[in-house]
């Protein structure tokens, strides 16, 4: 198969989803200090009933996205294999990202095997229990995560890892990276902060140590399967250390790097991970708020993400897909050239755009520049880099993503 840099997909952006985000309650018993929902235990008395979540189904089915059943925590649901079950009938992949709580049982995820469910999420911010459990408010938290993580594999789930970084863990990311390694998953997506929900609490990493983070991780990339939440400029990133190795031109003399990169780097260099592949192994995939994703929440409105919090519907009135090809604000957030900031007048925009969702919580627009990337657009040192790949032909180097990578989503 040829190889890329960055992924687009097959799907007509402009019309359809490539994936949904539904929170199908936002009840939860954990009290996780980034909650973008501020999850409660009980559950809303409003929440969409099992009929109206049917209905919302066949709207979708033409579609077929992948459907990411969330919350709050989506086990809260006693429905929720009813749920699964029904959008497999449809034809919609679907996945589960379940809060890890005792809720979780081997015997409920086993259910879900068995209606058609194949991949899933967990969350793991932290290495240790004394980080992680500080994270989601209840003692005990990281044996749980750990225990349903092992069911996951033994049942036959793709597993996704998802780590949100802070300043709280972000120290922590090489020995998150090296549990993904050794006990296996098909993702590890790491997810940058946005200050929305509880998280507004919560102290983020200036926008130098993003770029660190990003550098790692695309080192790392050559070990684990590695991607991004709300971290949209990794794909700038890999286009950009992808032009210096084929220059043959050392990507530090280009690009900036600072002290967290050295210590991450070191920290991982000491496992000792084992020989490299030669590109990374999972290509960034060209989606952002609006553009491939749809956000429906727990009463059933609709967002471009569930990080940025502008309701543009409810879907007991107007269909989703209505919503997401129509809406002013979907339509806007799929023209970044009409952006004005310097994440439209960038050259990265058709295959970054920044996150729309951060540009909301930190500059209260949904089109203002990402205020955590450095790069500065036609910057000499950079934008030549970037002048070479495109010469080179590295911005068409994109694959169509397809069904049977949608599934693997």
């Amino acid at each position: 198969m040829e190889s890329v840099d960055v992924r687009q997909a097959r799907i007509d952006l402009r019309q359809q989803p490539f994936m949904v985000f539904w929170e199908v309650t936002r009840a939860c018993d954990l009290v996780c200090r980034h909650c973008r929902a501020e999850a409660q235990p009980m559950r809303h008395p409003a929440e969409l009933s099992l009929p109206e979540v049917l209905r919302v189904l066949d709207d979708l089915a033409p579609a077929r996205p992948l459907l990411v059943l969330t919350g709050g925590d989506c086990f809260k649901r006693a429905d929720l294999e009813d749920i699964a079950r029904a959008a497999v009938e449809r034809r919609i992949p679907v996945a589960i990202s379940p809060s890890p709580t005792p809720l979780v049982t081997r015997e409920r995820l086993v259910r879900l095997y068995e209606v058609g469910v194949r991949a899933a999420s967990l969350s793991l911010d932290g290495a240790s229990p004394e980080t992680y459990d500080t994270f989601r408010g209840v003692p005990g938290t990281f044996e749980t995560a750990l225990r349903i993580w092992g069911w996951f594999r033994e049942i036959g789930y793709k597993v996704q890892i998802n780590t949100t970084v802070t300043r709280l863990n972000v120290r922590e990311l090489p020995a998150i990276a090296r549990m993904v390694l050794e006990r296996g998953a098909m993702t590890w997506s790491v997810f940058f902060l946005v200050r929305t929900g509880r998280g507004r609490a919560l102290r983020d990493l200036p926008a130098q140590a993003y770029e660190d983070v990003m550098h790692w991780l695309y080192d790392v990339g050559h070990w684990i399967s590695v991607k991004t939440t709300e971290g949209h400029h990794f794909k700038r990133v890999v286009l950009q250390r992808r032009a210096c190795e084929v220059e043959g031109r050392p990507w530090r003399s280009v690009l900036p790097a600072g002290r967290l990169y050295e210590s991450l780097a070191d920290q991982w260099a000491a496992f000792q991970p084992g020989p490299p592949r030669e590109r990374i192994l999972r290509p960034p995939l060209h989606v952002n708020s609006g553009h491939g994703i749809l956000f429906i929440d727990h009463v059933g409105y609709v967002y471009p993400s569930g990080f940025l919090p502008i309701p543009c519907g409810n879907v007991r009135v107007t269909p989703p897909l209505t919503i997401y090809r129509e809406h002013p604000l979907f339509r806007r957030l799929r023209q970044p050239e009409t952006w004005r900031s310097r994440c439209g007048r960038c050259e990265f925009r058709h295959v970054c755009g920044g996150s729309r969702s951060r540009a909301y919580a930190l500059r209260g627009s949904p089109f203002a520049a990402d205020p955590r990337c450095i790069y500065r657009p036609g910057r000499s040192s950079t934008g030549d880099v970037f002048k070479s790949l495109r010469a080179m032909g590295g911005l068409t180097q994109v694959r169509a993503v397809g069904e049977s990578d949608r599934k693997g989503q």
